[in-house]
């Protein structure tokens, strides 16, 4: 399902949604809370005129009634301690629900984090293949962790505090007028003050959270970057110039950070230094009345009190609005990847077939580009495999190879022409019911930081150990596992698999690939970490299992693709040669230099090994252990 918000207050209150009686719930509260800490001062009031000061109680009328009476005032003179038990439960109470309001508002706040976290990972995943490889990943990962905390701190954090704000001013304002005018607007004077300068720094501040959100993301970024390539930035010695790297960014971050820091210190300086001027004249006029006969001492301390209890949440309002401010930059940068159109955006979303695939492909006319202004990836191609067939392609690099078997699991969409698979159209198909069907071994696989078991029964989880072991037999891996690793198959590969090396990397996404059974497989180019003589164990396993898959094999190596039903050469996106090996070599072009090529440059070996041949050649991949 896809969000389109028009505005950050939209996507808030729909991030909410589910919600709202928690914060309905911690904004009542949070008034409760209010009414009874604005309630203290004036039982102190009371206290002081009327129980100590025996004058008249300054209190609205239907309060006035209940409380002034000779014989309750003589009980409090005599018992003033219930004076102060009722200023003390009154301040539990105003305790209580401000800790059921910090509850319910955090409660409400981790729930909207977690569905904005789920939504967004959801939404990535299904991002087409180009735009999720474009994504800067530290850049992602920031957007998915400190953002998405940012929202989660306003939302449990300043969100209520809107109504504490309002219910203050509310309730203050009114009982100051009542109580004395003149002494109300001097409590007031510093108030629009203080909003006016809250709102220009709300302004000003979300450039300086947008510059230092950004740059953190391009720290992240060095730093993702720098960990997975660890082992390379070793290898070319790059050590100094990445940790300079690494500086730059760092000391970049830092500027901007400290930018931001210093307009809000000056905003928290200011803005303190106001309410305190505040605070003063109160004091200050409050004192002269009292001196004059004009003001009672009780009513001065109210005075004071709701003044520190106004202008301190006048001034929140600033933080509140900084924290909107960050909050809305980061509401800005997760709405870039939501608005991101994914797969299924706008298409049908396909049909699931009640049969199974056979695995009968058609390409007919089939054209791709990358950019619809650049040249032709793929142009015209064309050819048909039967089921149970092998199609081998070769060709020289940017060819298409690799783009070819990328259109078959709709990993991108071609753009000219018609693929069919038993007949039926392949963009009509479901793309998660087709790619359940079709298993994938890449040139550079990806392993988990888990088990070589768990790596192996990806996808195919319910898998029995004896499967595992027959997929890993098939593509020669078993007995290395068993042999190099202490643990076996239980044995962690670390993150990527950096453990291994690149064959066994790729041996054990071949195995895979092969264990989950499927109808169609791809080997992306993936058996060029292997030694001749491991690809030759492979081959003959996997044409054990000769039709029980259409399978299309990427190679430069002509002893791998020998033996295959079809042979397409691709040379700039087209298809040059078409047939069997054996049709092939009969034919002039790049499939018979290249196997002219290749049986020289075997001739040279062996005449250099004595004789030996290859089989006694160093091997540039042996079995690492862990």
């Amino acid at each position: 399902m896809e969000h389109a918000y028009t505005s950050n207050l939209q996507m808030l209150l729909s991030l909410m949604k589910g919600r709202r009686r928690f914060y309905a719930a911690a904004a009542a509260a949070i008034v409760l809370a209010t009414l009874f800490s604005y309630s203290v001062p004036l039982v102190l009031r009371f206290t002081i005129d009327s129980v100590i000061g025996g004058q008249p109680v300054g209190l609205p009328a239907f309060l006035a009634r209940r409380l002034d009476r000779p014989g309750l005032i003589e009980v409090l003179k005599q018992s003033i301690w219930l004076c102060g038990a009722l200023m003390v439960l009154l301040t539990a109470l105003q305790g209580l629900f401000s800790y059921l309001k910090g509850r319910w508002a955090s409660m409400a706040a981790e729930a909207v984090a977690r569905n904005l976290r789920n939504r967004l990972y959801d939404h990535v995943n299904r991002l087409p293949f180009l735009s999720q490889g474009a994504l800067d990943t530290g850049d992602v990962i920031q957007r998915c962790s400190s953002d998405i905390q940012t929202v989660r701190v306003f939302l449990e954090n300043e969100s209520v505090e809107v109504a504490r704000i309002l219910i203050m001013v509310g309730t203050a304002i009114p009982v100051m007028l009542y109580l004395n005018v003149v002494m109300a607007l001097i409590s007031m004077i510093a108030v629009p003050v203080v909003v006016s300068f809250s709102y220009f720094f709300f302004l000003k501040v979300r450039v300086f959270f947008r510059a230092s959100a950004e740059s953190e993301a391009r720290l992240s970024t060095v730093l993702q970057e720098n960990l997975t390539g660890a082992r390379l930035v070793r290898a070319f010695s790059r050590k100094a110039f990445e940790i300079d790297k690494f500086d730059r960014a760092n000391r970049d971050y830092r500027d901007k950070t400290n930018r931001l820091i210093r307009l809000i210190s000056i905003y928290w300086s200011l803005s303190a230094w106001l309410c305190m001027l505040q605070i003063g004249a109160v004091v200050v006029a409050g004192a002269a009345a009292v001196a004059a006969g004009r003001l009672t001492l009780g009513t001065l301390t109210v005075f004071v009190s709701y003044a520190i209890i106004l202008v301190w949440p006048i001034r929140m309002l600033g933080r509140i609005m900084a924290e909107m401010s960050r909050s809305f930059v980061s509401l800005d940068r997760l709405k870039e990847i939501l608005a991101m159109p994914t797969e299924a955006a706008g298409q049908d979303p396909g049909t699931v077939p009640d049969e199974d695939i056979e695995g009968r492909i058609e390409f007919e006319g089939v054209g791709f580009s990358y950019d619809q202004q650049a040249r032709k990836t793929l142009e015209e191609i064309t050819f048909q495999a039967a089921p149970g067939q092998t199609v081998a392609i070769l060709g020289p690099t940017g060819s298409g190879k690799s783009t070819l078997v990328c259109l078959l699991p709709r990993l991108l969409d071609y753009t000219e022409g018609s693929i069919k698979i038993d007949g039926r159209e392949l963009r009509q198909l479901d793309r998660a019911w087709l790619r359940s069907r079709i298993g994938v071994a890449l040139q550079e696989p990806f392993l988990y930081s888990k088990s070589i078991r768990d790596n192996i029964r990806l996808g195919a989880e319910q898998a029995p150990d004896d499967h595992i072991f027959e997929a890993a037999e098939i593509a020669d891996i078993h007995r290395t596992i068993q042999e190099t690793f202490q643990e076996g198959y239980h044995t962690l590969v670390g993150e990527r698999g950096v453990t291994l090396s690149g064959g066994q990397r790729q041996r054990i996404a071949i195995a895979r690939a092969i264990l989950r059974d499927p109808p169609i497989l791809i080997f992306d180019d993936s058996l060029s970490g292997v030694d001749p003589e491991t690809d030759a164990r492979i081959q003959a396993a996997l044409g054990k299992r000769q039709g029980r898959a259409t399978t299309f094999i990427i190679s430069h190596r002509i002893s791998t693709v020998s033996k295959a039903d079809l042979i397409l050469v691709l040379e700039k996106g087209r298809i040059t040669q078409a047939g069997s090996h054996a049709q092939l070599l009969k034919q002039p072009g790049l499939y018979q230099r290249i196997c002219n090529i290749q049986k020289l440059v075997e001739t040279e070996l062996e005449a250099e090994t004595g004789g030996r041949g290859t089989e006694d050649a160093p091997q540039a991949h042996r079995p690492t252990r862990p």
